[in-house]
């Protein structure tokens, strides 16, 4: 049983003639005693939770420095990676334009060859129907009677 400061200040003990009563003051004592070592061992097992959760405490922050060191070396890898990768496409992308412009151009030279190409085996082809259909100033078939004899 505990006893709180204020019942340890209210106990009264019964008078006798050269004090008081022995008995009431040992059994007082008593209480007390038992109460105080109650208190103590309370204290003391506080005492050792406190040291206890204290470790832990330390260790959580020991944790988080490092969670947050990890963080920022995860952010930092991370805005490296990304600059490189825009790096890379950037790189990718003036390739890209440069071999279309190539492609463009080597496309352009062979529509303009096909396109001379045509002509001239069009002016070609109209000499040669030109040729046929007038050899020397005559008619290229010979009349209707010469071809049936």
């Amino acid at each position: 049983m505990s006893l709180s400061p204020v019942e340890i200040r209210h106990i009264t003990f019964s008078r006798r003639p050269l004090g008081f009563k022995r008995s009431a003051v040992e059994r007082a004592l008593g209480e007390v005693a038992q109460s105080f070592e109650a208190v103590w061992r309370d204290r003391a097992d506080l005492a050792d939770k406190v040291e206890h959760l204290e470790g832990e405490l330390a260790r959580y922050r020991d944790l988080e420095s490092l969670l947050h060191t990890s963080l920022v070396s995860a952010q930092r890898t991370a805005g490296e990676l990304k600059e490189q990768a825009q790096r890379e496409a950037d790189t990718i992308l003036v390739e890209a334009h440069a071999e279309a412009r190539r492609i463009v151009f080597e496309a352009h030279e062979r529509q303009t060859r096909a396109v001379a190409d045509t002509r001239r085996l069009k002016v070609q082809l109209e000499s040669a129907l030109a040729a046929l259909d007038e050899p020397d100033g005559k008619d290229a078939w010979p009349a209707s009677d010469e071809r049936a004899a």
